[in-house]
């Protein structure tokens, strides 16, 4: 049997397809499962032992883009596959879904969006209090009925492996920064983790940007409850000046002339990935950062505003520890992220720092007597 399945764009949307990948391979143990995912996200599945093959659709501009789609669908229907299963429903995904002629192809319900698929699965509304993963579940079921049971984020968690070649790369960068040696001391630490704190500070929307001054304010603030601590800030890539300014004005409010801050702009997915793994907290919107967080063991602050934790969360083990933030009960929330209602983004710019730096607090705390008592 050979299976292609599709997600394109988010990196935390194709994050949220692999208990899903996990569940296909455990079932059919014998199938070519292939991926279809955009460059950008394709980190995330590089190193998946469950896939076959990796197929990357890139996204030139204006008509070359015509052309090499058309050239795309030529290739997967060239590859004869029994099954397609679009996680996506976008119309791009939509077309290159039915280019593949493949006898069974499964996707979301959507108006307008139906016609592509030979089995059609009720797709729940963006807003509704249901997890992704479990969105991305139900479409399992119209390949085989024993897929029927709901995914469990204990049995089946989302996963991101790494390679060795990665976390020596990232471990350089961490010494050259001078912060893995001022961050060990001789105190009971986990010692598989550094005393780092890693903190995606912008997202590519206003819709989930927490104000950077209430980022600020946390840094300070855990940089006094904790002397030991170390900060590594990430952002979208084209505004690397939010985190030069956090930077200077963290040093500035602290006095600090060690090391206390930097910057891990330059890290691609795989390399942010390592980080976190290796780091002993990770704070961060709702986002892709957030959910390659997910795939580690490292406790989890998450940052919500639009969204609901309910459904996006990480998809992990519960018994990690996990802190979810938000700024609680609106008449706006949660909403579809085309247009703020109120006009100013109020689910996150009233969410104050406090809330965060108090829910970081439980989890430092919380890992701290873990690693003791063991």
């Amino acid at each position: 049997m050979k299976i292609l399945l599709i997600r394109l764009r988010l990196i935390g949307d194709v994050v949220f397809t692999t208990p899903a990948i996990r569940a296909l391979r455990q079932r059919f143990p014998d199938a070519e499962l292939v991926y279809l995912v955009e460059r950008a996200a394709a980190p995330v599945l590089s190193e998946n032992q469950h896939l076959t093959k990796l197929i990357i659709a890139e996204r030139p501009r204006g008509f070359r883009r015509v052309i090499y789609d058309l050239q795309l669908a030529q290739r997967l229907r060239a590859e004869r596959f029994d099954a397609v299963i679009d996680f996506h429903g976008g119309p791009r995904s939509n077309w290159l879904t039915w280019a593949t002629r493949a006898q069974t192809r499964i996707g979301y319900s959507m108006p307008y969006k139906r016609w592509p698929y030979t089995h059609l699965v009720k797709r729940p509304v963006q807003t509704e209090p249901r997890h992704s993963v479990m969105n991305q579940w139900d479409l399992l079921s119209s390949l085989d009925k024993s897929f029927s049971a709901r995914p469990d984020p204990q049995r089946d968690p989302v996963e991101m492996n790494g390679n060795i070649r990665t976390a020596l790369s990232v471990f350089k960068t961490l010494n050259t920064n001078d912060l893995i040696r001022k961050s060990i001391t001789g105190r009971a630490r986990d010692e598989q983790k550094i005393d780092i704190v890693v903190i995606h500070v912008r997202v590519g929307t206003p819709f989930r940007q927490w104000p950077v001054e209430f980022f600020i304010e946390t840094i300070v603030n855990l940089a006094t409850f904790d002397p030991e601590l170390r900060f590594v800030v990430t952002s979208d890539p084209s505004d690397p000046s939010t985190t030069n300014q956090i930077i200077t004005e963290v040093h500035a409010r602290t006095g600090r002339a060690t090391p206390l801050v930097t910057s891990a702009d330059h890290f691609g997915v795989a390399e942010l990935r390592s980080l976190i793994n290796n780091a002993a907290l990770f704070i961060g919107g709702d986002s892709g950062p957030l959910h390659i967080a997910a795939t580690t063991t490292t406790p989890i602050v998450g940052i919500y505003g639009p969204t609901l934790p309910a459904r996006s969360s990480p998809w992990r083990n519960p018994a990690l520890i996990t802190e979810s933030v938000d700024v609680g009960e609106l008449p706006c929330r949660p909403c579809d992220q085309r247009h703020c209602e109120p006009g100013d983004f109020r689910c996150l710019r009233t969410l104050p720092a406090i809330k965060v730096i108090s829910a970081t607090k439980r989890a430092l705390t919380n890992r701290l007597a873990r690693n003791l008592a063991t």
